[in-house]
């Protein structure tokens, strides 16, 4: 997992240098999955795509980057919202794109456990993994049932946030 990576040029250097040390994406069944937790993560994902095997979603990152607030600082940490739109849209896209890519896409940070909607709403959306804490694990199992379900009775293709 290469974590904050920001450009193309620095997802080529770091995949060199994983190569040069005998760490080489495809061989010996080797994946290297990127954290998507950059906004430019999202617009570029499909050539961070031609990269990596899959991604992890960074939630918490990627709100404060998307939103431009520290979720600790106490002079703006107000306003860290993973519920707002942009950050929605974010979160859409990125899962978008890597299924488009047939890229494994998962997501780790606070939002799906905070947030059942959310979770359901990355269900509907296609995410092929989940990463919560071990306090919301049960409540989350139940959200995820409970959106499959729904998705599956509905057939429905467009994702909508419930709340």
């Amino acid at each position: 997992m290469v974590p904050f990576c920001r450009r193309l040029e620095e997802a080529e250097r770091v995949l060199a240098e994983m190569a040069r040390h005998g760490l080489k994406r495809g061989e010996a069944g080797l994946e290297v999955y990127m954290m998507c937790e950059i906004p430019n993560n999202v617009i570029l994902i499909d050539r961070f795509a031609a990269l990596f095997d899959g991604f992890s979603i960074g939630s918490n990152d990627l709100t404060q980057l998307t939103l431009g607030v520290d979720r600790d600082s106490v002079t703006v940490a107000f306003d860290f919202d993973e519920r707002d739109p942009g950050v929605l849209e974010m979160l859409r896209q990125a899962v978008s794109g890597a299924r488009r890519n047939h890229r494994h896409v998962g997501i780790c940070g606070e939002a799906p456990a905070n947030y059942p909607e959310i979770a359901a709403y990355l269900v509907a959306l296609g995410i092929e993994a989940i990463s919560v804490t071990p306090a919301s694990l049960l409540r989350t199992i139940a959200v995820v049932r409970e959106a499959e379900q729904r998705q599956e009775a509905s057939g429905a293709q467009e994702p909508v946030l419930a709340g």
